[in-house]
């Protein structure tokens, strides 16, 4: 039983040790003398202007999650397609649940109208954020 313990141990130190090398390396290995020139951000040799603390529309990274999440989710039934004929009738059921939950999620996701690309004249887009009562930029 203690021999379990202790791989996890050996494997628990291994990864502490491979992460904190690296970094101790780097920090006494990089230049450390800073300049304006080198605090600026470098975007593919062009000139950077303004600020890099832009705030963007929430709705990009709630259609990128829904979009994350339905990606990946779909990624399983093509092995699953690739077997089909060897697996019979028992993953025909489990696909077919697996297939209604992500149905669910859609619907959810439909419902909540996470999927409408609205342009309005508010500093946050449509869909569950109508609620929120905001000052006008105009």
């Amino acid at each position: 039983m203690y021999r379990d313990f202790g791989t996890v141990l050996v494997a628990a130190i291994l990864g502490i040790i491979m992460v904190a090398v690296p970094l101790i390396v780097q920090s006494l290995v990089a230049p450390s003398k800073k300049s304006k020139e080198k605090l600026e951000t470098y975007e593919c040799g062009e000139e950077s202007e303004g600020s890099a603390w832009l705030q963007f529309n929430i709705r990009f990274y709630v259609i990128a999650l829904i979009f994350l999440i339905f990606d990946v989710e779909v990624v399983f039934l093509f092995p699953w397609a690739v077997v089909f004929k060897d697996l019979g009738l028992l993953a025909m059921v489990e696909m077919a649940i697996f297939l209604v939950i992500l149905i669910v999620g859609l619907a959810y996701v439909w419902v909540k109208a996470d999927l409408n690309w609205v342009k309005r004249k508010v500093k946050y887009a449509a869909g569950r954020y109508d609620q929120i009562q905001l000052k006008e930029t105009n």
